[in-house]
């Protein structure tokens, strides 16, 4: 089987694979917009969803190698407001790698549709990451910090709130600042939903019931909080990684702690490890209403797979697929 053979045929969205900095596949397939025909291209810009909690860890990262925080600094000591049941011993540590033990105000075990949260709480109020704030103020402590791995956008949430805390400006700001301008990211950032750029993709849900597809505009925030919700394009992620890996935007120490596994045995700071052949590599990916995607680096490899899906389709089955077509080449080039 060859790459091309591998994309499923309904498949709408993107994907790039590059290897030795040498581009092997970058295609584009499907809609950006349904409804009027109009198509994707490789330069079309797509939501990622949670996948962009890695460049809030990076911005930490920085802000750490800056001595303007500690990695085991209590929380209570940095954040100015006053939040009576969050642990004041959860440290940043902890946010990072989501041992807090904190209240989730997205918990997937008692939510299984990101699109409920706006039932009683309209997601057009969500235009800074403060207004996330609402949803999770009251909640209460659910483990001990420390003790156990528990996925938690409202870790997130709080370090993005640290991140502005310490710089003074809106979180989206430092990012674009530290790492989207020296990384030559030029059509990344946060966009609410209701004032996109120019060839940005629009994300659809399926109605089982009507079988017919829908926007997903009100079923995820208006605009991306430290939880998620940056737009990129794949040259930009290629150009993320070159940059992250070189350390350029912080040290390459800082970088590989960041791929270190830090809780679980598949976490790390901001990126997720996964193992091929035995080699640990870093990913970033998220997933919302309408919107799926995953990235990885493979350094033993020096490769790149990024795929983004607008329909929600499962991207983590096709990089599974994708990569063993790689590597069955591999294997045949070698003997």
């Amino acid at each position: 089987m060859n790459l091309k053979q591998a994309i499923p045929k309904d498949f709408s969205g993107l994907i790039s694979i590059t290897s030795n900095n040498e581009p092997i596949l970058m295609e584009a397939y499907g809609y950006r917009d349904l409804p009027n025909q109009i198509k994707n291209n490789v330069n079309t810009i797509f939501g990622t969803a949670s996948g962009s909690k890695t460049f809030i860890a990076v911005a930490i990262m920085k802000l750490i190698e800056e001595k303007k925080l500690g990695i085991d600094q209590p929380i209570n000591q940095i954040l100015s407001k006053n939040m009576p049941n969050i642990d004041p011993k959860v440290t940043v540590h902890q946010l990072l790698n989501h041992t807090s033990g904190i209240g989730d105000y997205y918990d997937e075990e008692e939510i299984t549709d990101y699109a409920e949260l706006w039932k009683d709480f309209p997601n057009y109020k969500i235009r800074k990451n403060s207004d996330l704030l609402p949803l999770f103020i009251d909640k209460k402590m659910v483990d001990t910090p420390g003790k156990k791995f528990q996925y938690n956008n409202t870790g997130y949430v709080l370090l993005a709130t640290i991140i502005e805390e310490l710089t003074r400006q809106d979180f989206d700001c430092y990012l674009k600042q530290v790492i989207f301008e020296p990384a030559g990211m030029t059509s990344t950032g946060y966009f609410a939903l209701d004032r996109l750029p120019a060839n940005v993709a629009n994300a659809y849900i399926y109605d089982e019931e009507a079988k017919a597809y829908y926007s997903n505009i009100y079923s995820i925030d208006v605009k991306g909080t430290g939880a998620g919700g940056c737009f990129t394009t794949l040259k930009d992620l290629e150009c993320f990684w070159q940059t992250l890996l070189s350390g350029k935007i912080i040290s390459t120490h800082a970088v590989s702690l960041m791929q270190t596994i830090q809780a679980s045995d598949y976490y790390g700071y901001g990126f997720w490890i996964a193992k091929n052949n035995e080699q640990a590599f870093p990913y970033m990916q998220g997933q919302d209403p309408g919107v799926s995607f995953i990235s990885s680096y493979d350094s033993s490899l020096n490769q790149n797979i990024t795929i983004m899906s607008n329909l929600g389709q499962n991207v983590w089955a096709l990089h599974k697929e994708l990569s063993t077509v790689l590597l069955e080449k591999d294997d045949k080039i070698q003997s």
